[in-house]
Formats: C-alpha cells, sequence, structure tokens
C-alpha cells in the first residue's frame, strides 16, 4: 500500500489526525487524557470533511488526515482543539512527528491549488503527494524548507542565542535555513558567522527532525570554536552567550532537536567529568 493515498475503503481501527483552522482535535480516553482518535469510525460526521488522505501507519494501524470543513464547528463532535506546539507535551515523540507530518501535508493541499505557472487548477496524483497541472504539466509537491542547527562548543561551554520571539528567558542552539546552492557544513559555518561573528571546525552531523512550523527539515551538527570574538547580529538575536553546565538559562522543549543537542553537550561534560 502508498505510504501516501486515498482512504482505504476496507480499514480496520484507524488514527485519525483531524485538523480544524490549523489545531490538532484530540479525543478523551477512558483516563480521560487527551488521545489522538482512534477507531473504524470518522470522529466527525462525513458532511464535515474537506480532505482526507492516508499519511502512514503506527503501531501497524493506518494514519488518516482529515480538514475540517470550514463551515463545520468540529469541535461539538467531542473532540477539543490544541496546538501543535502543545500538543507535543501529550502525545509523545512519534505520534507529535505524525502530526506534524498531517499538518505540512493540509499547508501543501491549501496552498497549492492553482498552478502558479499558468493558473489552472491543479489536480492531486493519486497514490503519490504531488499536484499536477493539467494544462503545462508543472508539478507541485509538498514545500520543504532544509535548515541547519548547530550546538557550537568551546571547551566546557557551549554556544546559545536568544531570538525576540522566544519565551522571556529562553535561549537556544543557533540555526538558519540552508541557501541554494549551499553544503550543509557551508550553512553552518554562514550562519555561525552572520549570527555571532566567531569561526568554526570539526563541524559534524548529528541527526535530523522534520519541525512543521510550517514545513522545515532541521539537520543538527555540532562544530568547534576556532576564533573570534562574539558580536550578536541585532537583526537576528536579542543575546548570545556562552554556558556552561552548571549555569544554563532556561532550555527549549525536550521535543525539539535544539534540546536534543543540548542534551548532548550535557552528557558529554557529564562523562568527562567537567
Amino acid at each position: 500500500m502508498p505510504y501516501f493515498g486515498p482512504v482505504p475503503a476496507d480499514h480496520g481501527p484507524v488514527y485519525w489526525f483531524v485538523f480544524s483552522n490549523s489545531q490538532l482535535l484530540l479525543a478523551r480516553n477512558a483516563a480521560g487524557q487527551p488521545v489522538i482518535p482512534y477507531g473504524e469510525n470518522l470522529p466527525i460526521p462525513e458532511a464535515c470533511t474537506g480532505y482526507a488522505r492516508r499519511i502512514g501507519t503506527y503501531r501497524q494501524s493506518d494514519c488518516i488526515v482529515v480538514d475540517c470543513a470550514g463551515d463545520c464547528a468540529c469541535q461539538q463532535y467531542g473532540l477539543e482543539p490544541i496546538g501543535l506546539r502543545q500538543a507535543a507535551d501529550l502525545l509523545g515523540n512519534e505520534l507529535w512527528l505524525i502530526a506534524g507530518r498531517a499538518d505540512q501535508i493540509l499547508t501543501w493541499h491549501r496552498s497549492h491549488v492553482f498552478c502558479g505557472s499558468c493558473g489552472t487548477r491543479l489536480t492531486e496524483k493519486s497514490g503519490e503527494a504531488v499536484k499536477v497541472c493539467s494544462a503545462c504539466a508543472a508539478t507541485a509537491y509538498p514545500r520543504l524548507a532544509p535548515a541547519v542547527i548547530m550546538a557550537v562548543i568551546r571547551d566546557d561551554a557551549i554556544l546559545l542565542g536568544r531570538a525576540p520571539r522566544f519565551p522571556a528567558g529562553m535561549y537556544s542552539t543557533l540555526a538558519g535555513f540552508v541557501e541554494p546552492g549551499e553544503t550543509l557544513e557551508g550553512a553552518v559555518a554562514r550562519e555561525i558567522g552572520e549570527e555571532v561573528g566567531i569561526e568554526v571546525n570539526g563541524i559534524t552531523y548529528v541527526a535530523s527532525q522534520p519541525w512543521p512550523f510550517p514545513y522545515s527539515l532541521m539537520v543538527g551538527f555540532t562544530c568547534r570554536y576556532l576564533r573570534g570574538e562574539i558580536r550578536v547580529n541585532r537583526d537576528e538575536l536579542e543575546d548570545a552567550a556562552w554556558f556552561t553546565a552548571d549555569r544554563l538559562p532556561r532550555l527549549p522543549p525536550r521535543i525539539s532537536i535544539a534540546r536534543f543537542l543540548i542534551e548532548q553537550f550535557l552528557a558529554e561534560q557529564r562523562k568527562t567529568g567537567i
């Protein structure tokens, strides 16, 4: 069965990722905990379904994304709306990643209605996440914006920065989008130079994470300080500083790869006894 495609007619119990006005709708289990609706039946009336597609599996059950029609108050059917960021604390990593995938598919579906070249209405290809123009054959895939995110290490300290949009007191690892014609390693060095004015070496890949705000793929690295003094680019950051393991600010949520990189640094510090 294709990874992406129409909802199977003969499906058994499935996970229903229902969205209304860009918010995920959750049910309550027998213990009163918020959960992704699970079962054979669609948790909202068929008439309220604006768009539905299979987007993969979880524990051998299909996962279905459903877009609640704009004029349908889906919350009245016992479902509770929640933002994706807030849902991270409730769903666990695997289901949250699928919810993010579902949201990205809906973003693509809503934003790619007409051909960007000739204006003809696009047609979705069955069994593949792509829309095709019948007039000029142009294609439109879900948008994906690669970005690098990096832990810069200097002896027993990690470089963290604070952007204006962050919650009060929170600092995180530096990050930025990859530019056309640029390698990931080149993006790491450029972003660090642009944001804080220092040079690094030893750029090493660590891990990646899809980040649905709205359609990023975060590629995580570690690197070592080489030379230079911190000069904060005020167009990008409010502040940046070196932090040791015993003097950390408020950190990003555990669901993020930024926190994973910071935790990896802390584990190395514990291992070396610094």
